[in-house]
């Protein structure tokens, strides 16, 4: 790979990333702030990356890989999202947003793995080359809300009154115009040829191939408790910044970027703990800091325990990393030759799709149940339902999931875990 080329791909990578952090850690802050919207309408919007998820693989799978160049398909949904942002950042309401949203969401979701597919394809050692393209991704979204919280002050008390969050939109409007049209002097990368070869099935593409993988009882377990952990990640996302910001936290979007350094440091950690307590008490960590944190957040504020809040924020890491990448790896490893691809699209249209459907709805009921006539919620119990959650996963996974040290260890040490790492959080959100 050419200097040229890596600063290309480099380049790309930030965009990407730095569009979808320009909005959507801020979106319930201005769903609520802005557009005065309840917790049920909150939730249908943050649905709308569920239905991105589950959309996107036709759009890749039954368009993109077979008949267009990627670059060029990854310009033209830029384009077209830059247009979306626009709209967004002109609606008024929930009901004239929410089109425009899912619509935007249907367009962001397969870029995710054309950014991947682009970046691939130019390198001649992927195991090597990704990650060092792929953490410009991670500088991106981490930019993108310092940019918010510490330059533009967008999400300070002041600015949220006076609806400067809207301006989020804009910014990402931008960014992703910059990207569409710097899409098409990108290096190209056209549909790999079959040569006669099978055509892909619907149901190879949404992975349901890989469906007899679940007669294995652990694989079993851990496909459930992986839906299941996607109630409380869901609470995360929908609520944190608007929880943060109502309690007064200064600086809220850029403290949140903390989470995002302690993914990256966690990852580099992950192999370590594989060896070590093998793959069952590594998830369990995971699970147990989806706990810690959501309880943190119950009884922390923004005056002398706001050391509680950073904390939760920093156990990002440990959250994401140790279980969803753990949970990544342990699917490759299970899913055998034939499966593998297959396998991580089950999980992924099971996870960011059915399970994030299910936590949207969940956290936005109860954001309202515990929102009282003058639009205060009680946080802490907010807080304590997916700290609960977590919990009692975390308990189920214990009794049912037989321990597979050895096993785990093996993956840790095999020469395709830079791989499997690279590509399989790539297209996650972070």
């Amino acid at each position: 790979m050419t200097p040229i080329i890596r600063i290309k791909l480099s380049l790309m990578m930030f965009l990407e990333f730095f569009i979808w952090g320009s909005w959507f850690v801020t979106l319930g802050t201005f769903l609520v702030q802005n557009l005065s919207a309840s917790g049920l309408e909150s939730a249908n919007v943050f649905s709308t990356q569920s239905l991105g998820a589950i959309i996107a693989p036709f759009i890749i799978g039954l368009i993109a890989d077979r008949f267009f160049n990627a670059e060029r398909i990854l310009g033209v949904l830029h384009l077209v999202g830059a247009l979306l942002m626009y709209l967004m950042y002109s609606s008024d309401n929930v009901s004239e947003f929410y089109p425009y949203v899912l619509a935007y969401m249907i367009a962001y979701m397969p870029t995710l793995a054309l950014v991947n597919s682009v970046s691939f394809r130019q390198m001649k050692d992927p195991e090597k080359e990704f990650s060092s393209i792929r953490v410009w991704g991670t500088i991106g979204w981490i930019v993108a809300g310092l940019s918010i919280s510490y330059i533009f002050h967008w999400d300070s008390a002041e600015g949220v009154r006076e609806g400067f969050l809207r301006n989020t939109f804009m910014m990402a409007c931008i960014a992703s115009l910059i990207l569409g049209i710097f899409s098409f002097f990108l290096t190209k990368t056209p549909p790999v040829k079959s040569d006669g070869a099978k055509s892909t099935s619907i149901v190879e593409i949404l992975g349901l191939d890989a469906v007899k993988l679940l007669k294995d009882k652990n694989f079993l377990v851990f496909f459930i408790s992986a839906i299941l952990i996607c109630i409380p990640l869901a609470f995360y996302y929908q609520n944190a910044n608007p929880f943060l910001t109502d309690i007064g936290l200064a600086n809220p979007t850029g403290k949140m970027a903390i989470g995002q350094i302690s993914e990256a440091v966690f990852l580099l950690m992950l192999p370590i703990f594989f060896t070590r307590f093998g793959f069952k008490k590594t998830i369990l960590i995971g699970m147990l800091a989806w706990a810690v944190r959501y309880a943190l957040f119950a009884f922390g504020n923004a005056d002398e325990l706001a050391f509680m809040l950073i904390i939760g924020i920093a156990l990002h890491g440990i959250c994401y990393d140790f279980f969803f990448v753990s949970g990544q790896i342990y699917t490759n490893s299970h899913a055998g030759e034939k499966h593998k691809s297959s396998a991580q699209g089950l999980v992924t249209l099971a996870t960011y799709g059915v399970g994030m459907l299910i936590g949207f709805w969940v956290a936005g009921f109860i954001s309202d149940y515990y929102t009282s006539a003058g639009d205060a919620r009680n946080w802490q119990n907010i807080w304590l339902i997916p700290a609960g959650i977590a919990a009692l996963v975390m308990v189920l996974f214990i009794i049912f999931f037989k321990d597979e040290k050895k096993e785990a260890q093996r993956i840790a040490q095999d020469n395709d875990y830079t791989k499997v790492v690279g590509s399989s959080t790539a297209d996650q959100p972070l």
